[in-house]
């Protein structure tokens, strides 16, 4: 499904309902979310603090990253900083609820380790963890999480993480796999801009193959796209 909304607020307020809707059809099971990183997700993050505040911190959300650079916590580049300070922590998640990458870590052993993490709180269908929503943004080239081009064998990698390279910096990062994507209940792309609309075309629309992002496809659940104007510009 695509939805062409105007602007940055706009698909951050359907999030929102998305996530309510979690929490009513969900009981009172932990509802598990892979957030992503980028400028568009701080952006999404700040609207949800600022408008929602503690509305949406509900104690039965875990919170978990589809990927993250290797990196400590505290650097600019890290996808857990941003999240963290512009909505978990001023929100008040507790820490208990939040699963983050060590990207400080060695990257082999943290992949590991960060997949013995999902076993421990996560259910298994189909030898693959369930996650209720997933978050991902779109690359220029078609990646999503970090999966790139150059590294499309990680979408059917039977193992739930993996180390990732940067196709121009090789910064090293850890992902969430395609099996364990295609495994989740919501798979939620957004895409802004019109720099982004041309690959937004290939994926949503032509599914051309040689873009990881094209790959993605819920079996059990659904995936919704969240598009501005500028993003939808050739759809």
């Amino acid at each position: 499904m695509i939805q062409v909304l105007r602007n940055t607020n706009e698909i951050a307020e359907a999030i929102a309902e998305m996530l309510f809707e979690l929490m009513n059809k969900i009981g009172n099971k932990p509802i598990h979310i892979a957030l992503s990183g980028g400028n568009t997700p701080k952006a999404i993050f700040s609207y949800l603090n600022e408008t929602y505040g503690k509305r949406i911190a509900n104690q039965r959300f875990h919170f978990w990253w589809a990927d993250e650079r290797c990196v400590p916590p505290t650097d600019e580049e890290s996808n857990y900083k941003w999240a963290y300070e512009l909505l978990l922590k001023p929100i008040g998640i507790s820490n208990t609820n939040i699963h983050r990458v060590m990207g400080e870590n060695n990257p082999e052993q943290e992949a590991l380790r960060y997949s013995e993490e999902i076993r421990k709180w996560i259910p298994v269908e189909n030898g693959f963890p369930l996650f209720d929503f997933i978050l991902l943004g779109l690359g220029e080239d078609g990646h999503t999480a970090s999966i790139f081009p150059h590294n499309i064998e990680l979408l059917t990698s039977d193992k739930w993480c993996e180390v990732a390279t940067h196709p121009t910096s090789g910064q090293k990062r850890i992902t969430l796999t395609g099996k364990v994507l295609n495994n989740s209940e919501i798979v939620v792309f957004i895409s802004t801009g019109a720099s982004k609309a041309l690959v937004v075309q290939n994926v949503a629309i032509d599914a051309k193959p040689e873009y990881p992002a094209s790959h993605v496809k819920s079996q059990s659940g659904e995936v919704i796209w969240l598009l501005d104007k500028g993003a939808a510009d050739l759809i």
